[in-house]
């Protein structure tokens, strides 16, 4: 199959091409495409321009069961009213309530709507948060946070407890103002992904990625199947150091001390290959607009040597972890998530898989190179510690054996071997203009879910607004209803199995 008939993930839309609808219009067709069971991909807005009509743009993006993503735009006065979509649709609270925060636009009937970042003009005033109360003798409160005993992100947990059992969980984000899409449309467009990989350091290959697709897709340039087959080895390599570094915090957090040094032992071999073709351990320069780092066949031979020892000793700690009664124990039937429920509340990547929900944009939108080289979806149905202890053992051992087929196999026959549009010096001296007033969605599937990417540009090709958006943002809300009903001592090991970002929610 040639490679232009696999789904791409990243959609290239004019902007005269996708009509402007009054609030009340846009918010019905909302409505229409989630009750016929499209998944809300992203819900945003941006102050409206000059020749634009009333005061705010509205952008929504689904996902349909089939198909290509779908993009709906719209327009309102500041601080015009709509019927909350999330009353029937729980998936849209966030994106209403960020919507609410940077707009003004108030969602009627929502039921939940509280500040998400503390921006503007709500800065200074976290301290007025109004946190859920659970009332009723022997009920208290425990507070955890924003500062933590290590080196994390700041973050405030709430508790409400009786006794040892957690009835509600609120969690506080919203401690760091990075202003990090404003500050995307300050600097030249082809100058961007050092910026892009400093969004969320632990995803540098998925934001970068996303970031050059949408970037190349903009410009006309699309990459060859080289330049692509090189960034998916990278996007591999993290997804595989990600999920090894949570089962170790996992495994630390339990006191299962052999797998947290065995664990962080095997991550330090993947982000040192990475290092040995890049240059940097996280990703950082391995991909540039236009181009991606050259696997050579002396570096193909190194990732491949490295993945196959890595390979045997990552089974037997699995094994190890697997069998061992002090860790089943401690997280079978704890933090259960269930198939509805992650359904309801929209929840993405890791977390959703392991309660069920068969969603991933390597599947659903491979692009060529998964379209290509498939990637089986993989799934637990508990929802819980140990289904989602499984699926990352079961994910990073998938993301190695892809990683030596495509290695050692090569690219599959009729695939263009190219390894780049141009040099990397012809783009610094005259980097191509970009589409005028066009709007372009990228999805990457990184370690933690789908990163979303929506670059908007103007008349003159320049970017007009930058929406970034990590999988955090939806799946915090599905830690606080993890929690609910456990032990409060359980708490740290429910948080490392989500082990979402900080600072990917507080953009």
């Amino acid at each position: 199959m040639p490679a232009h008939a696999f789904l791409s993930p990243w959609t290239l839309k004019a902007l005269r091409d996708i009509p402007l609808q009054a609030l009340p219009d846009f918010a019905q067709s909302c409505t229409q495409r989630l009750a016929a069971g499209e998944r809300l991909v992203t819900l945003f807005g941006r102050p409206a321009c000059a020749g634009e009509p009333e005061d705010c743009v509205l952008t929504a993006v689904f996902q349909p069961a089939q198909g290509p993503l779908e993009v709906l735009r719209g327009t309102a006065r500041g601080g015009a009213r709509y019927p909350s979509l999330t009353c029937a649709h729980p998936a849209a609270q966030m994106y209403e309530r960020e919507l609410w925060e940077q707009t003004g636009l108030l969602p009627e009937g929502h039921p939940w709507l509280k500040p998400v970042r503390f921006e503007g003009a709500r800065q200074q005033r976290m301290a007025d948060y109004p946190f859920f109360q659970v009332r009723g003798h022997s009920v208290h409160e425990v507070g955890v946070g924003p500062i933590h005993a290590g080196v994390i992100e700041p973050g405030h947990f709430r508790f409400m407890c009786l006794g040892e059992t957690v009835y509600h969980l609120e969690v506080q984000l919203g401690y760091q103002h990075r202003g990090v899409e404003a500050m995307l449309l300050h600097r030249p467009a082809w100058t961007l992904a050092p910026l892009l990989e400093s969004v969320c350091g632990d995803s540098v290959v998925a934001y970068a990625w996303g970031h050059c697709a949408a970037i190349e897709a903009l410009s006309g340039r699309s990459v060859g199947w080289g330049t692509a087959l090189s960034r998916a080895v990278a996007l591999e390599l993290e997804r595989v150091a990600m999920h090894v570094a949570t089962l170790g915090g996992l495994a630390t957090d339990i006191a299962f001390l052999q797998g947290g040094s065995t664990y962080g032992r095997l991550r330090t071999a993947i982000i040192n290959a990475t290092q040995r073709v890049c240059g940097n351990r996280f990703g950082r320069g391995w991909i540039r607009p236009g181009r991606s780092s050259v696997l050579s066949d002396a570096l193909r031979e190194d990732l491949v040597q490295t993945l196959r020892a890595f390979a045997v000793d990552f089974a037997q700690i699995n094994e190890r972890m697997r069998t061992a009664r002090s860790v089943t124990a401690r997280c079978l039937g704890v933090g259960t998530v269930s198939t509805q429920a992650a359904r309801d509340l929209g929840l993405l990547g890791v977390v959703a898989r392991a309660s069920g929900v068969a969603q991933d944009v390597r599947t659903e939108l491979p692009g060529p190179v998964y379209g290509a080289a498939p990637l089986s979806l993989v799934t637990e149905p508990q929802g819980d510690c140990w289904a989602r202890v499984l699926l990352r053992m079961r994910e990073a051992e998938q993301s190695v054996a892809w990683l030596l087929r495509v290695l050692e196999e090569g690219m599959p026959e009729g695939a263009e071997d190219d390894q780049g549009i141009t040099d990397a010096s012809s783009f610094a001296a005259a980097p191509p203009a970009l589409q005028p007033e066009a709007l372009c969605v990228s999805l990457t599937e990184g370690a933690r879910g789908p990163v979303v990417q929506v670059l908007e540009t103007g008349a003159g090709g320049e970017l007009r607004h930058y929406k970034v958006q990590d999988p955090s943002l939806a799946n915090w809300y599905g830690l606080a209803l993890a929690v609910r009903d456990n032990a409060i001592s359980d708490f740290p090991l429910c948080n490392k199995s989500f082990d979402l970002s900080y600072c990917g929610n507080d953009l």
